[in-house]
């Protein structure tokens, strides 16, 4: 019984192993160091828009991956889309800046 009991937990750990694998080699390949590189990027440039007087009052989402910045929102001209990208490419360790906001 004992056997029985082992061989079970052993095909399910088996299971549960290979499920976990299998979801994680489709997931973007990040080392811990560039994940928390990429946080740090991420909040200098929130930072850096909400200390701007002409950007703060706008909800832009910022997201790195990879030192990639990625901005989305919507704001009311070009002119503050322009300024966004060009403070998150201010920002040291920004490799390139990916925009997708829209203005009204």
């Amino acid at each position: 019984m004992k056997q029985l009991k082992r061989s079970v937990s052993a095909i399910f750990l088996a299971i549960i192993l290979a499920t976990t694998l299998g979801c994680a080699a489709n997931l973007p390949k990040e080392s811990a160091g560039e994940y928390i590189d990429d946080a740090v990027i991420t909040t200098k440039v929130k930072a850096a828009i909400l200390d701007r007087p002409t950007l703060k009052t706008f909800d832009i989402h910022v997201e790195t991956f990879k030192g990639v910045v990625y901005l989305r929102g919507i704001v009311t001209s070009q002119a503050a889309i322009d300024e966004a990208v060009k403070v998150a490419r201010g920002i040291s360790g920004v490799k390139s800046v990916k925009n997708d906001m829209g203005h009204m």
